[in-house]
């Protein structure tokens, strides 16, 4: 197999890039655009798996635009071989008997569809036309997408658990590489944040309580029925557009909340408003089979006044001046008070994804807000107060949310070395250790499967050790 460390490498990659594709692409987007359309074809069979010529056209276009700086672009080969292994081990997996429950797949679905949704303002129509096709043929599409992603994962885990590297390791890996080949890596930064999300007043709560009960007395008088309701009212995007029937699910699978009062109803019933962590519900129970059960429920959702904001932006000055005066560290008031569980748990610092570095490449941050307040502070400062939007995970919503920012240091342009990017190079050194026993894992997993390749990619040599 050709270059196979690199192909594993952007295994993920091409994957996610298989993803939902709206009809019309971004037109600021840099990436390259292909000159012409061209007839889709099987491009290579894995037992009952196909890869589309169309599935590489994707994944090779975002593999060119996410291509890490200082590294070598991947090739279309390169592409093409890391679909090959991600079916392989979707294949192997039947096998092997490596399964993924509809539970761990059902809800991210709907959090993965509800994102999507929330770009098009959560106006289902604007989405169907965008994408060509129907609410229910893209969950469809997610849905599987997720569970190919969830096999190869559990695959891949199996394959290279409990491999780790040493510090002996990383240096060989280091001395390896010849010194005008190192990657050069432009200026980065270490940045930490504290966030305060303000949350709903009870008052706030109390009036959504109130409306849903509302509208349910309007239900039980005849005046309306609960899917038109639903439609009107719920800011569920998932399930507003169906009346509010989110369909069946296993018990475990939903808000325990949500559950609770859902299974406490005889069938036809409506609820009281429960809240949970997505907001407030008003559920009626349509149907019990065995361990399934399937309800239509009106979401609202309690929002943070501008009173509760002052509050979150007032809580956070008390606690600028404790860490300013020494009486506390940002490291442990972000681990004690941050809302924001992706940072809070690294003393509040941002981290690298590939490599879990509490470095960034200025150029490559996603928030181009947190970008413009950085070049006005001075490394070693603290900043007020800032208000800003973040986007909900589950829902792709943007909600209101007051930070502090702790602009730690500033590390100039240089080339990789061990000093500056040990981390860095730690995880390219598990990446090649991975490789290699993803690439043994492959040349006996080769022979178990059918594997049929188009003479178009035979340039590749795919199935070559």
């Amino acid at each position: 197999m050709s270059n196979l460390t690199k192909i594993v490498a952007i295994g993920w990659l091409c994957l996610l890039s298989m993803g939902l594709h709206a009809q019309d692409t971004d037109s600021t987007s840099t990436a390259p655009k292909p000159s012409g359309q061209v007839l889709d074809k099987i491009v290579a069979k894995v037992d009952n798996y196909i890869i589309l010529e169309s599935d590489v056209q994707k994944a090779y276009l975002e593999a060119i635009s996410q291509s890490q700086q200082g590294f070598e672009a991947p090739s279309r080969c390169d592409v093409f071989e890391s679909l090959l292994i991600n079916k392989l081990m979707v294949a192997k997996a039947e096998i092997d008997s490596v399964i993924v429950t509809d539970a761990e797949v059902i809800l991210e679905t709907n959090q993965r569809f509800n994102m999507v949704l929330q770009q098009f303002g959560g106006n289902e129509e604007t989405l169907v036309e965008a994408y060509g096709k129907t609410a229910e043929q893209l969950k469809s599409e997610i849905h599987d997408l997720i569970k190919e992603q969830k096999i190869i994962g559990k695959m891949r885990a199996n394959i290279t658990q409990n491999m780790s590297v040493s510090p002996a390791e990383v240096r060989k890996f280091y001395n390896q590489i010849p010194r005008d080949s190192l990657p050069f890596f432009s200026q980065e930064v270490s940045v930490g944040q504290i966030v305060k999300k303000p949350e709903a007043s009870r008052k706030e709560k109390d009036r959504v309580i109130q409306q849903l009960n509302d509208i349910k007395q309007q239900i039980l008088d005849g005046e309306t029925d609960f899917a038109t309701m639903a439609r009107k009212y719920s800011e569920d995007p998932g399930s507003k557009a169906q009346g509010g029937d989110l369909g069946f699910f296993r018990k475990g699978e939903l808000a325990p909340e949500y559950e609770s009062m859902a299974l406490s109803l005889r069938q036809g019933e409506i609820g009281e408003p429960v809240e949970s962590q997505f907001g407030v519900h008003l559920i009626q129970l349509l149907e019990i089979k065995g361990e399934s059960f399937n309800t239509r429920h009106i979401l609202i959702k309690p929002r943070p006044t501008e009173e509760d904001v002052n509050l979150a932006v007032k809580e956070l000055d008390s606690l600028r001046n404790l860490i300013a005066l020494d009486s506390v560290s940002f490291a442990k008031a972000a681990k004690d008070f941050s809302d924001d569980r992706g940072t809070s748990d690294n003393g509040g610092f941002f981290s690298d994804p590939t490599t879990g570095a509490n470095r960034l490449n200025l150029r490559t941050l996603e928030d181009p807000i947190l970008f413009f307040t950085l070049d006005t502070m001075n490394v070693g400062t603290l900043s007020q107060p800032i208000r800003y939007e973040q986007q909900n995970q589950r829902s792709g919503e943007a909600e209101k949310a007051v930070r502090l920012l702790f602009y730690k240091e500033k590390y100039p342009a240089h080339r990789a070395n061990l000093e500056d990017d040990y981390e860095k190079l730690k995880a390219a050194t598990k990446k090649q250790k991975e490789s290699k026993a993803l690439e043994d894992w492959f040349k006996i997993a080769k022979e178990e499967v059918f594997i049929d390749i188009d003479p178009a990619y035979d340039r590749c040599n795919a199935l070559k050790e």
